[in-house]
């Protein structure tokens, strides 16, 4: 048997239905149609509410069933009391980038890490889109790798400001680096020791040296430890990009500096000079550089002698020539001390190489 209804009771079963919802208040609603200019939503009222295009997502490319499903249920706020059929409009766009706000809030408060996608570059910085709401990283607080960036890609940043009144959102990639950087520096420093041989990446060459990444950190290698062998710079051996051993010499916990030598790497030249030479030993070397006290002779491999100015003018009288860097010269060992790597050369008393003025 069919319960019959009075109009009273009708009524009575409609206004327990009636949640007299107004404009503003945030309900909870399932959709049920889509149609070409938005979609058909449930609220539990008298009539069904209408979320319009423009209120699904701030990307206005996108579709309603992208947005929302089919018999799902979403939140949405009431932008407009119901029309003269009962109608309520809706939007889920605003209640969606509330709870964006809500959660960007709590990322500032815990200062953590999110991941952001750039929506366009523009004078003095670029924008990116968090889920709706658009943020802005200024040219000075991108990372040197981040500078050259295109819509679309994904950049890690910290929130610097955020006012969600004045929908203003600043934002740091640099600052991620930073963090990133000071974890990875107290990682190193507490694993490297001097001594250890370890594997860098040649990053920057200066005139006084090479910087090498070690482990994320860039520590120095001072030009006079790239090689046993005199070197005028250090892109004569070295190359931005080369991949080398290196020795940590160095540590300095205070100021946060590695030292490192390329050249203690390889086999020590002074300790086969110390096996093959002798105070008084006559030696035909190769002039590496002219200084105002003297010429310096590499008279082994990687072993470097000095002769004297005075020796040094001497002989090019006695030989009436101009020597430079690069001639081959015999001199004679008059001072060796291997212990701090110093020999002393003075004039071969033997026959002097004729070398041609130029």
């Amino acid at each position: 048997m069919v319960e019959q209804y009075s109009d009273g009771d009708f009524e009575a079963l409609l206004e327990k239905y009636d949640y007299n919802f107004k404009r503003g208040d945030i309900v909870k609603g399932m959709v049920c149609a889509y149609e070409s200019d938005g979609a058909i939503v449930d609220i539990g009222s008298k009539s069904t509410a209408f979320v319009p295009a423009y209120e699904l997502s701030a990307d206005k490319k996108a579709k309603v069933e992208d947005v929302l499903e089919l018999g799902k249920e979403y939140e949405f706020l009431i932008t407009q009391d119901s029309d003269e059929n009962g109608k309520f409009t809706l939007s889920y766009k605003k209640v969606h980038m509330a709870h964006t706000w809500e959660e960007l809030e709590k990322v500032k408060e815990a200062d953590e890490t999110i991941s952001v996608s750039v929506a366009q570059i523009v004078k003095g910085g670029v924008v990116v889109d968090i889920s709706g709401v658009q943020g802005f990283i200024p040219q000075g607080q991108l990372c040197a790798r981040e500078t050259i960036c295109n819509p679309g890609d994904k950049i890690d940043v910290k929130i610097l400001s955020l006012d969600k009144s004045q929908n203003n959102l600043i934002l740091s990639n640099k600052k991620v680096f930073e963090t990133n950087m000071a974890e990875t520096r107290k990682s190193v420093f507490e694993q490297i020791e001097v001594g250890q041989i370890v594997k860098g990446e040649v990053v920057r060459i200066t005139d006084f040296g090479a910087f090498v990444n070690v482990g994320g950190v860039d520590c120095l290698l001072p030009l006079s430890q790239i090689s046993w062998k005199w070197v005028e710079h250090p892109t004569d051996l070295l190359k931005v990009g080369e991949e080398i051993n290196v020795e940590i010499i160095d540590v300095d916990y205070d100021k946060q500096r590695i030292s490192l030598s390329l050249k203690n790497t390889e086999p020590d030249p002074w300790i086969k000079a110390e096996e093959e030479l002798k105070e008084g030993d006559v030696k035909e070397g190769v002039i590496t550089r002219i200084k105002p006290f003297g010429a310096f002779v590499e008279v082994l491999p990687g072993v470097e002698a000095l002769l004297p100015q005075s020796a040094l003018i001497e002989y090019q009288n006695a030989n009436k020539c101009i020597l430079n860097a690069g001639d081959k010269v015999n001199t004679k060992i008059i001072k060796f001390n291997p212990k701090d790597k110093r020999i002393s050369l003075g004039l071969s008393t033997e026959e002097k190489t004729e070398v041609p003025a130029e």
